[in-house]
């Protein structure tokens, strides 16, 4: 049996290389995401299993963002703006149309601004939890749960924060036609 040459071993390795790191890219963007949702590290949101027991006489100003990427539809908050104690759950309502003639699958990915209060933002409930498929011309009604965690008062860099944008953004979740399409037959990116 005839030993690799040092070319064929350098180009395995080589090979080996290219495929670990697309493996990486793709992995990365997930891996991110979850990272930044366990922690709230970059302003995301924290998901919570149960409600504080304990509210706080202090206030913050809540204002809700929405975005669409490459979908026909329209996506809007009801309100744009709710006053919450701290510690209080609160409850907003998103509304969301397809505009087009074929379902949609799409996802909504979210932050808060300030960064800071990333952490103490957690949802109980939220259709950004899971993927939505929206029906040709539906639409549909989309409940958030959420409560700013009485810890953020007495933290030295997020107390005094009054006012948190919430941010959603929808963006297809199956296959990248359906995003192409849409902003051909539209003309909307958002």
């Amino acid at each position: 049996m005839k030993k690799p040459t040092a070319n064929a071993v350098a180009a395995i390795a080589c090979a080996a290389g290219v495929m670990f790191m697309t493996g990486a890219a793709f992995a990365a963007v997930p891996l991110y995401q979850l990272f930044c949702q366990v922690t709230g590290f970059d302003g995301t949101v924290r998901r919570a299993d149960t409600a504080p027991d304990r509210v706080l006489d202090e206030t913050v100003l809540i204002r809700f963002d929405t975005n669409v990427r490459g979908l026909p539809m329209i996506f809007r908050a009801e309100q744009v703006t709710q006053r919450v104690r701290i510690g209080e759950t609160g409850l907003a309502y998103f509304d969301v149309t397809n505009t087009s003639d074929r379902p949609i699958q799409a996802t909504a990915a979210y932050n808060v601004v300030p960064e800071r209060a990333g952490p103490y933002f957690q949802k109980l409930q939220c259709f950004c939890f899971e993927g939505q498929t929206i029906q040709p011309g539906e639409t549909m009604k989309f409940p958030v749960q959420y409560f700013v965690a009485p810890e953020m008062a007495t933290d030295r860099e997020s107390r005094g924060v009054k006012e948190i944008t919430l941010s959603y953004t929808f963006y297809p979740t199956q296959g990248f036609d359906q995003a192409a399409n849409a902003a051909q037959t539209t003309g909307a990116a958002g």
